[in-house]
């Protein structure tokens, strides 16, 4: 006996069910049957009234009863409202481990799934819950390496990289609602462009980027491949009903007249229509399609940018519409120019398209088939089961994999893993030598999960109708802690300083007051543990002021103005080398430190670079004088100092400057001794360069001098 597959295509304008039988790789429609709901019960592939859902399925399901038998199991599919598409993947180690089978894969592809599930889950409203309706492979790997298919495969490592597609569990649960008052169990749930691209474009063909266009009546859901694999899901909500909306306007007819008069544009020139005021007029096609030609355009445009969005802002080499709002006058020719394509690169396809499918010549093969025969072999090929679980009093759903842990329904269920443990106790922060620091509490009790009624871990298997109650655990103690539970060590240094040996320990204040390593941390504690790193900082720990006088320049005042002296600067070693008080030193180093001897007042006016002389070179009868006068005298006190005498540290000193004056002639007489003639004769006269001249002429460097003692005759 063949299997028979039992498919609901719940659309927004009607109910498509389908009955196909199996028979190996093959399928066979046997029976088919659609019926439209007879009120607005749908809103963009949204169930907004159940009941009446409910009804049409369920006069579909006793029509199709009458013939086939009873009916328990269904398959339906979900519109992409609200959609969410997350990739994923996971790999799982297979060393030792026989050839893979087609239950090994499963188990690898449902795990990535999950991934996208938790992903969903972190990202979304804690209020929404949201559930897996499709999933599709976008590589297999094994060892690193891309590969067609993993049966029968051996080897390290196996990986699959999948792209999921989730809906609100307010969709998914209407569709359950509904099924339920039908005396329906869902048996497999699956979005609708995953259902149509799986029967439309088989896996030899999806390394083409081809998008496929699903047009109901209130969404169009998207689906587009390219490398070999589908890459992206979506959906606009607008369709066919926007064009029937649009007819219904401009000839003022109800909607399922517009309905009618919509489907008989498809293959007639005129047709005759009769309106609200009972008026009966025939209207050519060319007239109608100019004036709903604002709707059309507002279709092919929400469906071209959604297809861009998803391709990278780049247009498909091709499209295929299915659906019943696929047959929409113009639309291909619409969104062929919009997407800058040729006419026959936008076509619309029915199910004659689909591979190993036989189907009665007494059924219809339109576009609005493809779904429905998508929705039951994608149910066959790629079953995705629900089942039940009760979490906290909630049910939820999650789909049936080879194994369900109690973990799976706690992320399914939007419980985030980090509220099972109690809260941790009260942190602390404490500054440390400048640095913040977090001192946590202690870590809170983990909760107590049951599982039907027994202690559970995340890890335990669960089965459909089990019941899960969690419970939170006790929150942790704040942190306790005394200084030296957070200080690494308390550090101390020997060293030999002229001749002496210190040791010294860390200091260690809190808020500034000295503090003892065994004081308990409140929070907000300022905290230091500090020994001298420096030559400078070590000198000044062991209070050594004479030292530190050593290493400061020598400071005078001049004139009342304090000046400092840096050559004249105590010398640091350091294990026998020179260094700097800036530096570091280690613990056993030896140092020495050593004071300069004072300066002598000429070396600090060099040093202060104050001319204290002024100098002539002059030449007296061939031998070369240097003339000099004093321009600075310096004083301490009442003391007049003497070039050689030494300045001492804080000497006060005065200086009086002297105005530079020309040396005059007579100058000379007080570095030269003058020798009268024996003679007794006191005639006299003065020369400057072979020239007479006095005692007032004034001198200039390099003048050559003589004094003519004249006798007399």
């Amino acid at each position: 006996m063949h299997e028979k597959l039992f498919a609901l295509d719940i659309g927004t304008r009607s109910v498509v069910g389908i009955i196909l039988e199996k028979e190996q790789e093959s399928y066979n429609i046997i029976d088919i049957l659609s019926e439209e709901h007879s009120e607005r019960a749908m809103l963009d592939g949204q169930i907004h009234d159940v009941l009446a859902v409910a009804k049409v399925i369920s006069h579909i399901k006793g029509k199709l009863e009458e013939t086939h038998g009873p009916l328990r199991k269904v398959s339906v599919a979900a519109a992409g409202r609200a959609l969410k598409t997350e990739r994923a993947k996971t790999s799982v180690d297979i060393v030792g481990k026989p050839m893979l089978t087609h239950e090994d894969i499963l188990h690898l592809e449902f795990s990535a799934v999950q991934e996208a599930q938790a992903t969903v889950a972190e990202q979304s409203d804690s209020r929404s819950t949201y559930y897996c309706v499709g999933y599709s492979v976008l590589y297999y790997r094994l060892d690193g390496q891309e590969i067609g298919s993993l049966i029968d495969q051996s080897g390290e490592e196996a990986s699959v990289e999948i792209i999921a597609t989730f809906l609100p569990k307010v969709v998914v649960e209407s569709l359950l609602a509904a099924l339920k008052r039908s005396g329906l169990e869902m048996q497999a749930l699956t979005l609708e462009p995953i259902a149509a691209i799986n029967v439309l474009i088989p896996a030899s063909m999806r390394r083409l980027n081809v998008a496929l266009v699903d047009i109901g009546a209130g969404t169009s859901d998207i689906a587009l491949t390219d490398s070999g694999t589908v890459i992206a899901y979506g959906m606009v909500p607008i369709a066919g009903d926007e064009i029937t909306e649009a007819i219904s306007d401009y000839l003022l007819l109800d909607f399922p007249l517009a309905e009618k008069a919509k489907r008989e544009l498809l293959d007639q020139d005129s047709i005759m229509v009769t309106d609200i005021l009972g008026f009966s007029t025939e209207i050519a096609k060319s007239d109608i399609i100019e004036h709903i030609h604002p709707a059309l355009d507002r279709l092919a445009e929400a469906i071209r940018l959604e297809i861009l969005s998803l391709n990278n802002e780049c247009s498909p080499k091709a499209v295929m519409l299915v659906g019943g709002g696929s047959q929409t006058p113009e639309l291909c020719r619409l969104l062929a120019e919009k997407l800058n394509l040729p006419s026959n690169r936008v076509a619309i396809r029915g199910v004659d398209a689909i591979q190993n499918l036989g189907i009665s010549s007494e059924i219809q093969k339109g576009p609005e088939l493809v779904t429905p025969i998508g929705i039951a072999i994608a149910a066959d090929k790629n079953p995705i089961q629900y089942m039940s679980i009760t979490v906290d009093g909630h049910p939820i759903r999650l789909f049936d994999m080879k194994r369900t842990t109690v973990g799976d329904c706690l992320l399914t269920a939007g419980i985030k893993m980090s509220s099972l443990y109690g809260k941790p106790g009260m942190a602390k922060i404490v500054t440390i030598n400048g640095n913040q620091f977090t001192l946590p509490g202690n870590h809170g009790k983990k909760s107590v999960i049951t599982l039907n009624g027994t202690e559970a871990s995340l890890d335990d298997e669960v089965k459909d109708e089990d019941v899960i109650v969690t419970s939170k655990g006790e929150d942790g103690e704040p942190a306790i802690l005394r200084i030296l539970d957070v200080l690494d060590d308390i550090p101390r240094k020997t060293v030999i300083l002229n001749g002496t040996e210190y040791t010294i320990e860390a200091s260690i204040t809190r808020n500034g007051k000295a503090a003892s390593i065994h004081e308990l941390i409140e929070d907000h504690d300022q905290i230091t543990c500090r020994i001298p790193v420096t030559i400078d900082e070590l000198i000044k720990e062991l209070h050594l002021s004479e030292l530190l006088a050593c290493l400061e320049p020598l400071s005078i005042k001049l004139n009342g103005k304090s000046i400092q002296l840096p050559s004249w600067t105590g010398k640091i070693s350091k294990n026998g080398l020179a260094t700097k008080r800036t530096y570091s030193f280690e613990d056993g180093d030896e140092l020495e430190v050593v004071n300069p001897a004072p300066p002598t007042l000429l070396e600090v006016m060099e040093a202060l670079q104050i001319q204290h002389t002024y100098n002539v070179p002059v030449f007296f009868e061939g031998k070369q004088v240097i003339l000099s006068k004093n321009l600075a005298e310096f004083r301490r006190g009442d003391e007049r100092l003497k070039d050689t005498d030494i300045i001492q540290p804080n000497d006060d000193l005065s200086m009086i400057e002297h105005k530079v004056e020309p040396f005059i002639f007579q100058d000379l007489f007080r570095h030269v001794e003058i020798f009268m003639p024996t003679t007794g004769n006191s005639r006299f006269i003065l020369i400057k360069n072979e020239q007479e001249t006095t005692f007032h002429d004034e001198l200039a460097p390099g003048d050559q001098l003589r004094i003519l003692w004249p006798t007399t005759s």
